[in-house]
């Protein structure tokens, strides 16, 4: 729902102060070497000091970083919206609708590998646009047909009622989340057109790069599954980088889905050293890793060209999403014993 005219330098202006406070990557590098309880005393020390002492007399450890975290995460995204009016309100909420995705994926997971509720609650991302009451009740659900039928009258329901049944066919989890994915990513270029010039056409580029990386991610993933199916098949519209039958034949081929990238023009130019990388990686995750490393410097030079848009808006949401998924592998990683270099081969790093 769309709020009074438009305030995009309103909004651009408090983007920028906050992007200011993230972590640089320097911070990331101390964490590694800390324990969970100097990982939250870092914390406490930065702008996540608020959700810390609130949460400080009932949780501890990991679970105290994740959920000060989460906290954190959906409150600079609820204020994003707050700031908000008209057009770029649409917008910024739109995008946000990628959190309601990553919470019921992350139910769904749960149910399916018999989580207990409050370990999946600790993961979820209170940034969206489903209810916390609705999350609340699908947290407490006993099986994934409970989760659709309590999803009934929202956008999602649709979507997974038709995917349910590959799902028991394949007894793998890929049908219900590529039918969450497509839910979102194919809505998200409803009624924006295809604007040639000025920041609306970058806000299409960018939602473009992120359904193209989303599709090679998804593909490359089923292609090592060893999972009897066709990456095609889950082919997300909207993108401008493959077709499905490419997706099918380059996925077999790392370095060929690397020249693919590296010859197309939007892509090429602007993306070098996040191609190096991909290059360079030895396995899924550090493939998946330089994916993500290279859309976030694609949003960034999108939105150095028109600093005052949405795209800025756009920029510094996956900014943070990188800040609160890099604390949180760390912590993950700290917990379990990992090394230093195991931990940051976690991380996504410019």
């Amino acid at each position: 729902m769309m709020r009074g005219a438009s305030n995009t330098e309103y909004v651009s202006a408090r983007v920028r102060a906050r992007r200011a406070a993230l972590f640089a990557d320097e911070d990331y590098r101390k964490l590694v070497r800390m324990g969970p309880s100097g990982i939250a005393r870092f914390m406490e020390e930065s702008e996540y000091e608020r959700e810390i002492n609130e949460l400080g007399a009932r949780f501890s450890g990991v679970d105290l970083i994740e959920y000060a975290l989460n906290r954190n995460l959906a409150k600079h995204f609820g204020d994003l919206l707050e700031w908000s009016e008209g057009r770029i309100y649409d917008l910024i909420a739109r995008y946000l609708r990628k959190f309601d995705v990553w919470n019921v994926k992350t139910i769904i997971r749960g149910i399916y590998t018999e989580t207990d509720p409050e370990e999946i609650r600790t993961d979820l991302i209170r940034a969206g646009e489903l209810e916390d009451a609705t999350l609340d009740q699908l947290v407490e659900v006993d099986t994934i047909e409970d989760v659709i039928e309590v999803l009934d009258g929202t956008t999602y329901h649709d979507p997974l009622e038709a995917a349910y049944s590959e799902y028991e066919e394949s007894g793998t989890l890929v049908p219900l989340e590529n039918a969450l994915d497509r839910e979102f990513y194919e809505h998200l270029l409803d009624d924006l057109g295809r604007p040639n010039e000025g920041p609306a056409a970058n806000y299409v580029e960018f939602l473009q790069a992120e359904i193209d990386f989303r599709n090679a991610r998804n593909a490359l993933r089923l292609a090592r599954s060893g999972a009897d199916v066709d990456p095609a098949s889950y082919y997300i519209e909207g993108g401008v980088l493959f077709d499905e039958g490419e997706l099918r034949r380059l996925v077999t081929d790392t370095d060929e889905l690397v020249d693919h990238i590296a010859e197309n023009k939007r892509y090429g130019k602007r993306l070098s050293d996040a191609l190096s990388r991909m290059r360079e990686a030895d396995s899924l995750i550090q493939f998946e890793h330089a994916l993500d490393a290279a859309l976030l410097q694609y949003a960034d030079t999108l939105s150095s060209i028109y600093p005052v848009s949405v795209s800025s808006v756009i920029s510094y949401i996956l900014a943070k999403e990188r800040e609160v998924e890099n604390i949180r592998a760390i912590a993950r990683g700290r917990e379990v014993g990992l090394s230093e270099s195991e931990i940051e081969e976690e991380l996504v790093i410019l």
